[in-house]
């Protein structure tokens, strides 16, 4: 047993690999062509990636008898989810350009502690150790992003604001997911986001196919790993690890994004950038940290 859990684990960890090493994928992206074109490009690909394995979920459901999910909720759930995915997702290719890959990564981890302080407007009780999570965090945040004027840069606030919506983005997944599956609903939504990042791109930009052929590592980096591997790894990793071990694992991704950041595109950080990051981190691993049991 402990084996599998430790060949879990690795899943898990391989998975934030891929997605920390994305936000660079995302940013060299934008040296090929514009956000809208890459993450429609991205999303698309993903979609179609994800798409045998949920043909091969559905067929074994079938096999076991195990009923199929409400299609009508998984396409409602899949196009809601789509639709925050993809205004989230814009917004962190915008700010990506105008911020460095590390502290990209670390402000998107946010969405760890905004989700329970969300869940507020749901009714949902919200434990101490999320508001002390919160308070740490966001002195991490006035070290990582405060400029000395007292100014959050332009890069900076897009990609909070994209936490912000990646949090709703979780909470409506939180409300579909119980009532639908969760590989069926990714593809949607992938394909949704996909879908509308194209036509903004057909819109707004002015897409060659020359863009995508030159810009086709880090496309099919962030669309095929990121999205359709990195995915199917989460949910066979998830199988035999508790989930909060799991999301300790997985937050990992900010750490890998700051370390590539800096070993790929040479984006070092500050001392004082750098301990910002240390302390935005230390919130979210204390958010996960499992409650004490009443005896």
């Amino acid at each position: 047993m402990k084996n599998i859990s430790l060949k879990s684990s690795m899943l898990l960890f391989l998975a934030a690999f891929i997605w920390g090493v994305a936000f660079v994928a995302q940013s060299v992206g934008m040296d090929y062509m514009g956000p809208l074109s890459f993450n429609g490009a991205r999303f698309l690909m993903g979609s179609v990636v994800l798409l045998p394995l949920v043909i091969y979920r559905r067929q074994k459901n079938r096999k076991e008898g195990i009923p199929a999910a409400d299609t009508k909720i998984t396409i409602k759930g899949g196009i809601c989810c789509g639709l925050a995915l993809c205004a989230a997702a814009l917004l962190q290719q915008y700010g990506i350009m105008y911020t460095t890959v590390g502290k990209a990564g670390f402000i998107t981890t946010l969405y760890i502690i905004m989700v329970p302080i969300f869940g507020i407007f749901l009714k949902k009780r919200v434990p101490g150790k999320v508001w002390i999570g919160a308070v740490i965090a966001a002195f991490g945040m006035y070290l990582l992003c405060m400029s000395e004027r007292l100014a959050l840069s332009k890069g900076d606030g897009l990609v909070f604001i994209c936490a912000i919506i990646f949090s709703v983005h979780i909470l409506v997944i939180d409300y579909f997911s119980p009532k639908a599956d969760g590989v069926e609903i990714s593809c949607i939504q992938f394909l949704t986001a996909g879908v509308i990042a194209s036509i903004g791109a057909l819109l707004f930009e002015n897409p060659q196919l020359g863009q995508f052929i030159a810009g086709i590592i880090p496309l099919v980096y962030a669309g095929i790993l990121s999205s359709g591997v990195a995915y199917t790894l989460q949910v066979v990793g998830q199988k035999n690890v508790e989930p909060t071990v799991a999301s300790l694992i997985l937050s990992l991704e900010s750490v890998v994004s700051m370390l590539a950041g800096w070993v790929i595109l040479h984006q070092a950080l500050t001392g004082r950038e750098l301990f910002g990051c240390v302390l935005v981190f230390a919130a979210v691993i204390l958010v996960q940290l499992p409650d004490k049991k009443k005896v």
